[in-house]
């Protein structure tokens, strides 16, 4: 039997395993341009050698929190905070949008039933 992580990866969007590989290849540029060798860079992140390697290949199953280091190293760990905001979610606004377009859709139907049952005659019996 697979681990479920192995499994996870093995279904990552492929869109998604592109922008892993970027952010990979991004680290890499950053790291050279700062003239640090793999060594001196992995032993700040605190990682070994080919834990680093495999992070600037794009392997998605290296931790977030080497990631979040590796951001923080070249100042853009600012960043995380926004990437699942609320705010900024799209798909649960749109929904959210969905539900009172529908409540108001509701709300209306009963007030518009109750007007019109308000108006219509009653017939009283006598008794």
């Amino acid at each position: 039997m697979m681990p479920k992580t192995a499994r996870a990866l093995l279904q990552l969007p492929p869109a998604t395993a592109g922008a892993i590989e970027k952010l990979g290849a991004d680290l890499a540029v950053a790291r050279l341009r700062r003239k640090e060798s793999l060594r001196s860079w992995a032993q700040r992140l605190g990682v070994t050698v080919p834990t680093l390697q495999r992070l600037e290949a794009g392997d998605p199953s290296v931790g977030i929190g080497i990631v979040a280091t590796a951001l923080w190293l070249i100042q853009r760990d600012g960043e995380l905070r926004n990437l699942a905001a609320p705010e900024h979610d799209r798909g649960a606004i749109e929904l959210d949008v969905r539900e009172a377009v529908e409540l108001g859709r509701s709300r209306a139907q009963s007030s518009a039933e109750a007007r019109l049952r308000a108006a219509r005659p009653t017939h009283k019996t006598k008794g």
